[in-house]
């Protein structure tokens, strides 16, 4: 038997499969989708059996031996990796990394165990037994198994027993992750969130949409869609955006569910993730639930894969290779093993919505809360006059209202979507601004470590107190993040108990479900956050939202700043005012006349969907136009530059119809020590821009100088 591999080298010069001899004692465990270790050159390296074929025409070296007794990778797996290669010009063995969690990875060193719990079976009582052996048969008068501890309370030289032949040791594999939560807890849909499941089974279109306003019931649809296609024995995946909503979503389900639930995201422990694959991989666990990277769990039979706040950036893969868009997968990964793709949002991505326009998807809507309770009231503050009686970021309106909820007994939820203490540390006497060595922009000072860090490359420095330049003490910063803006709460409300959520404060295991669990048995009144806070939270007493600074998003020059602006201030706002008390949003802003700020303040998406749908046909944007971004990257500044105006020059020259812009600086020109150019083509047919790409990916797969990263349809540039 010849076994054909795909070895795990990153050279996509070498990225194709090779021939090994499968050795007799390994021919039982060979399937196709199984991982084997295999020599290759001096290196033992592994790789995955794709194919069997008779013959080769090559002198063959034996595979070393079965990494996986289980296959790590379905076939429907193994097909939509191929799709992922092709549609993203990445190596094939790096489209099938993606897809494993960390402790299956080659590169990791670390070996994880199986943890297992040690119970006894009774084997033989056919001998004189002692009065405490007699104690420990008692215990199996109603159970055929017993734990250990168990038995130990009975006899400690549990040893002994199994020596003699009383007893029988069993193991059980021990998961790491406890899902024991009383199940069963279901809710009955409105007549709204019915009438959406009915229309979802009656109909057999693949895609659908469900729009819904915040505090609609989207996840009761959910859970009843998927209980649904559980009495037909199908399985279900659901991605949700942010880490921070999974234990909430796991928690939601596990109560409706038991414990056929799989969780997987990054907050887990690499042991954990290794359990909950194999609990998946075995058809213990019926439903996955995690962050984009569980659109790869190794699932059977789905019968239908929900997208939670499908309108999120977290969906799309864009800062390393593969460069994919998992809501594009799921559609392909659906359509292959014939189920269902159910997207959801309040705000629904301008893509999204206008397929389902075009009757592309089946667009489902449910346009009133569950709770029947209203939308919040949203006031705008204009900071332009707000700002001449504002203490630090806080104009005198939102205080006043801050301190009526505190005084109420309820709780506030702030938004500000920049972390740190404060942008940059500058001198006032010479200019000098404290900037990463490796990269090409400021520092963000964070007092709490009294450091400056950059938030692209990890590095950090410690604060002087004399400017590095002129030695002067005129160090000053400037800009704000949410750690300064907790310090003006503590002060402005020093009885108030504030507790800061953003990526600084949740680092640690845990971190995310210990602070919503502590704020949602009001422990604390204030919760501040970046976009951490804006999606999927759900607390009872929240009465207020507050957004410091509408503009942040706004700001950033991006074509799809005005959608996200819009999204970000609708999704907070939404989290006030749930369950039957009357919310309030502040919006604080400087520029009230913008249209996106204002059909936020009206909670009116299909009215800015128009009026943004009209900007981006004039500009040739997306939907209406495909975007594709060329990153180049190089530690040679001048060369990587010549090397985008060669790229540029080639494709003017093949491509005729094709909006062709750039080479330009990315966004940030350096970051770790490698310049960036960037090419934009904006384009409608992509038959033409393929065939380009394949010559330009020829012609530069042997240059170590340059790094290409092609990239459909990035949400930023």
């Amino acid at each position: 038997m010849i076994a054909c591999v795909l070895v795990e080298l990153q050279n996509k010069k070498l990225d194709k499969m090779f021939d090994y001899n499968v050795p007799k004692d390994l021919e039982k465990y060979m399937k196709i989708g199984i991982r084997v270790k295999v020599p290759f050159g001096r290196q033992n390296l592994e790789g995955f059996v794709l194919d069997f074929k008779d013959k080769s025409d090559f002198e063959l070296r034996n595979i070393s031996y079965v990494v996986d007794k289980d296959i790590v990778l379905t076939p429907d797996l193994l097909r939509l990796g191929k799709i992922m290669k092709e549609k993203t010009y990445s190596s094939l063995i790096s489209c099938y990394q993606t897809m494993l969690p960390k402790a299956l990875k080659a590169s990791y060193k670390t070996d994880i165990k199986i943890k297992y719990d040690t119970f006894y079976e009774l084997n033989n009582t056919f001998f004189n037994l002692t009065p405490k052996m007699k104690e420990v048969v008692s215990l199996f008068s109603s159970n055929k198994i017993i734990p250990r501890k168990d038995v130990m309370e009975k006899y400690r030289d549990v040893r002994k027993l199994v020596d003699i032949g009383l007893l029988k040791e069993v193991k059980k594999e021990h998961y790491r992750l406890n899902y024991d939560i009383e199940k069963n807890v279901r809710y009955e849909l409105t007549p709204d969130q019915k009438s959406v499941y009915e229309e979802f089974i009656n109909t057999d279109d693949s895609v659908y949409l469900l729009h819904g306003v915040t505090g609609s019931g989207k996840t009761e649809v959910y859970m009843e869609i998927i209980d649904y296609y559980l009495k037909m024995g199908k399985t279900s995946i659901v991605l949700v955006p942010e880490i921070s909503l999974t234990p909430q979503m796991v928690e939601r389900f596990t109560k409706r569910f038991g414990n056929i639930v799989a969780a997987l995201h990054s907050a887990l422990s690499d042991g954990e993730r290794y359990d909950e694959w194999r609990r998946i991989s075995r058809g213990d666990a019926k439903i996955v639930i995690g962050a984009r990277s569980a659109l790869f769990c190794p699932l059977k039979n789905i019968g239908v894969i929900i997208i939670d706040e499908e309108h999120s950036d977290s969906y799309i893969q864009d800062d390393a290779s593969p460069h994919y868009n998992a809501i594009e997968l799921a559609i392909i990964r659906a359509k292959d093993v014939h189920a269902k793709v159910m997207l959801g949002s309040a705000t629904p991505s301008l893509e999204s919505y206008a397929r389902a326009k075009k009757k592309l998807y089946h667009l489902l809507s449910l346009t009133k809360r569950a709770t029947g309770a209203p939308l919040p009231d949203v006031k705008i503050i204009d900071m332009n006059y707000g700002i001449r009686n504002a203490t630090g970021p806080f104009s005198q309106e939102l205080i006043d209202a801050i301190k009526k909820k505190i005084d109420k007994k309820e709780q506030i939820i702030l938004l500000l979507n920049r972390r740190g203490y404060s942008r940059v540390v500058t001198c006032k006497n010479c200019g000098y601004t404290y900037k990463c060595p490796n990269c090409d922009i400021a520092l963000t000072y964070h007092k709490s470590s009294n450091n400056l860090r950059c938030h692209y490359c990890g590095y950090a420095s410690n604060v002087d107190d004399l400017c590095p330049s002129c030695h002067s003490k005129t160090l000053s910063s400037f800009g704000i993040g949410t750690e300064k803006v907790e310090e003006y709460l503590n002060k402005i409300f020093p009885s108030a108990r504030v507790l800061r959520m953003d990526y600084d404060t949740t680092t640690r295991k845990g971190s995310h479900k210990k602070m919503l669990d502590a704020f949602k048995d009001h422990k604390y009144d204030i919760l501040l956050g970046t976009q951490i806070v804006a999606k999927g939270l759900d607390f009872e007493n929240v009465t207020l939202v507050g957004i410091i600074n509408a503009d942040t998003s706004l700001n950033i020059p991006n074509y799809r700043s005005s959608e996200e602006t819009f999204s970000l201030i609708s999704q907070t706002a939404g989290r006030c005012g749930r369950k039957g008390k009357k919310g309030t949003v502040y919006i604080q802003t400087f520029n009230k006349e913008h249209y996106a700020i204002k059909y936020a303040e009206k909670h009116d998406y299909i009215g800015f969907y128009h009026e943004e749908m009209k900007i981006r046909h004039t500009l040739k944007y997306p939907p209406y136009y495909y975007i594709l971004y060329i990153k180049i990257g190089g530690k040679d500044n001048m060369y990587t530059y010549n090397e985008s105006l060669r790229i540029k020059k080639s494709f003017e020259k093949h491509l005729k119809d094709e909006i062709i812009l750039g080479p330009s600086t990315t966004g940030i020109l350096k970051i770790n020590n490698v310049f960036h150019y960037g090419i934009i083509i904006k384009y409608k047919e992509d038959d033409n821009i393929r065939k380009v790409l394949t010559l330009m990916e020829n012609a530069y797969i042997s240059n170590n100088k340059i790094k290409i990263d092609i990239i459909f349809n990035p949400r930023h540039f």
